[in-house]
C-alpha cells in the first residue's frame, strides 16, 4: 500500500508511489492525457493521467468536477514546469464526493466581484492565494508566541466581557449581561494585563478584540486579533526595543518557513529581508515637520491619519517608530514625559509600503493621584475603574506595554491590498456573514 503523504511532502518522495487525499482544483483535458491539479491544504500539485496506462483512473478523473473530493495514488516524478517542481503520475482514483453538474462549485476559475467572494468566504478561502495567506498568518502567530516566550513573558488571558471601555471611547459593542446588567466586548486586554503583570512580572495575551468603529477602509475590521505584552519595571525604551524585535522575528520566520506561500502571493521578499532591528525612530515633533515639508496641512497637536502615516513610513525600508506624542491625543493612562509633561511616553509603529500603524504602546501612569485626575478629566466612571486605580494604591511600579494588531501586520507581510483577506472570516462595517 502506498504511503499517505501531503503535497507539501511530495518532493521528499521522488520516484515513489504515494497517496494524496484532497480535492480537484482544476483539470486540463489533452485527449488521451489528463492534467489534473490537486490541492490538499498544504499546497497544490499537478498530475498526469494516461488513458492507455490507467484507463480506470482516467475515466474517474475525466468525470470529476471542480472541487470534488478524491483520494489519488501515483508515482511522484520531478518536473521543473510543474508547481512545486514535481508531478504525480496518477494510477488510481477514489472519488469521495463528486460535485453535481447541476449544482457546480460557486467560485469558478474566473474573476469574481469582492461582494460575491465575501458572501462565499467559506469557499473562497480554498483558493491557493487565500490558503497561502492563512498559512502565513499561522506561521506569524507561531513566531510571535515563540518570541514572547523566549523573552521571559508568560502567556495569560484577559476577559472578553468588560464593565467599561479601555480607552474611554464610544466605539464599544454593548451586550446584555445578566439581570439587565450591561457589559461590553473588550477593546483591549491592557488594563487587566497591568494587574497580571504585578503578579507575574512580564505577561502577554493574544486574542480577539472588538471595536465598533464606523470606518470603511482597507485597514479596519470590527473584530481583530491583538498581541499585547505588559511588563512591570519597564519603560518606553524597553517596549520600543521589544516591539521591533517581535516584528522582525515574525517577518523573518515567514520568509524562512513560508517561501512557497510568499511566492504564491508574488511578494517581494527583498523588502521583507530588510526588516531587521534597529528600526528608524522619529519624534512626533519631527514627524509634523516632515509632513509639512511634504505638503501636508499637519500642525502640532494633530493625530496622524492614514495618508500622513503613509508619507512618514514611505521614507524607510522597514517600520518606523514615532514616539512622544502630545498627551492630549493619547489615552488617559499614558505616563507624561518628565522632561516635557505635555508629551506622553508613548509610541506608534508604522509599517512601510502604506500599511500604516501596526503597533501602539508606551508607559502607563503609575501615580494614583495622576490616574484619578485623568479618569475624572475624561469623564470616566470611577466605580468601574476602582479596581484599576487599586493597582496604583498597592505596590505601584513603572510599567509599560503595547498592542500589536495582527491583521495589519499580516496584510503588510503578505502585501495584500485589503485587511479582509488576512483573517478567516472578516467582520466588517456592513458584513457579519458568513
Amino acid at each position: 500500500m502506498a504511503p499517505i503523504i501531503s503535497i507539501e511532502e511530495a518532493g521528499r518522495h521522488s520516484g515513489e508511489s504515494v497517496t494524496l487525499r484532497g480535492w480537484l482544483y482544476n483539470q486540463r483535458d489533452a485527449g488521451k492525457l489528463l492534467f489534473p491539479i490537486f490541492r490538499d491544504g498544504t499546497g497544490i500539485m499537478q498530475g498526469v493521467c494516461s488513458l492507455k496506462e490507467s484507463p480506470a483512473a482516467y475515466e474517474a478523473l475525466k468525470n470529476l468536477t471542480q472541487e470534488s473530493s478524491c483520494i489519488v495514488t501515483g508515482t511522484v516524478r520531478p518536473d521543473a514546469r510543474a508547481p512545486g517542481g514535481h508531478e504525480l503520475h496518477v494510477s488510481e482514483v477514489q472519488v469521495v464526493q463528486r460535485i453535481a453538474d447541476g449544482d457546480p462549485y460557486p467560485i469558478q476559475l474566473k474573476e469574481h466581484g469582492t461582494d460575491f467572494l465575501l458572501e462565499n468566504r467559506h469557499l473562497w478561502m480554498r483558493a491557493p492565494r487565500q490558503a497561502a495567506i492563512l498559512r502565513i498568518r499561522a506561521e506569524a502567530i507561531h513566531a510571535a508566541r515563540n518570541f514572547m516566550d523566549s523573552q521571559g513573558y508568560t502567556l495569560t488571558d484577559s476577559p472578553m466581557f468588560t464593565p467599561s471601555a479601555c480607552e474611554g471611547t464610544t466605539t464599544l459593542f454593548e451586550v446584555s449581561y445578566i439581570d439587565d446588567e450591561k457589559a461590553y466586548l473588550t477593546q483591549s486586554g491592557q488594563l487587566y494585563l497591568e494587574a497580571t503583570a504585578a503578579a507575574l512580572g512580564k505577561v502577554y495575551c493574544f486574542g480577539p478584540v472588538f471595536r465598533a468603529e464606523k470606518s470603511k477602509t482597507r485597514r479596519h475590521l470590527t473584530e481583530f486579533w491583538m498581541l499585547e505584552p505588559e511588563a512591570a519595571y519597564a519603560h518606553l525604551e524597553d517596549m520600543m526595543v521589544l516591539g521591533e524585535g517581535l516584528v522582525s522575528h515574525m517577518v523573518q520566520s515567514v520568509v524562512k518557513n513560508r517561501p512557497r506561500e510568499l511566492e504564491t502571493l508574488s511578494r517581494d521578499v527583498t523588502k521583507l529581508a530588510a526588516v531587521v532591528p534597529p528600526f528608524p525612530r522619529m519624534l512626533y515633533d519631527d514627524a509634523v515637520v516632515t509632513l509639512q515639508k511634504n505638503g501636508k496641512a499637519a500642525k502640532w497637536g494633530d493625530d496622524f491619519g492614514g495618508e500622513d502615516e503613509t508619507v512618514l513610513s514611505s521614507q524607510f525600508d522597514r517600520p518606523v517608530i514615532i514616539h512622544r506624542y502630545p498627551a492630549s491625543i493619547k489615552a488617559f493612562y499614558m505616563e507624561p514625559d518628565p522632561q516635557r509633561p505635555e508629551l506622553a511616553l508613548g509610541f506608534d509603529m508604522l509599517a512601510p509600503e502604506g500599511y500604516g500603524e501596526i503597533m501602539g504602546g508606551g508607559e502607563r501612569v503609575s501615580s494614583y493621584d495622576l490616574l484619578l485626575k485623568r479618569v475624572r478629566e475624561h469623564n470616566l466612571p470611577e466605580d468601574a475603574f476602582k479596581w484599576y486605580l487599586d493597582l496604583r494604591r498597592y505596590g505601584s511600579v513603572p510599567h509599560a506595554g503595547f498592542g500589536l494588531g495582527l491583521e495589519r501586520t499580516i496584510a503588510w507581510i503578505c502585501g495584500t491590498s485589503h485587511i479582509r483577506e488576512v483573517i478567516p472570516f472578516p467582520r466588517l462595517l456592513y458584513r457579519i456573514y458568513p
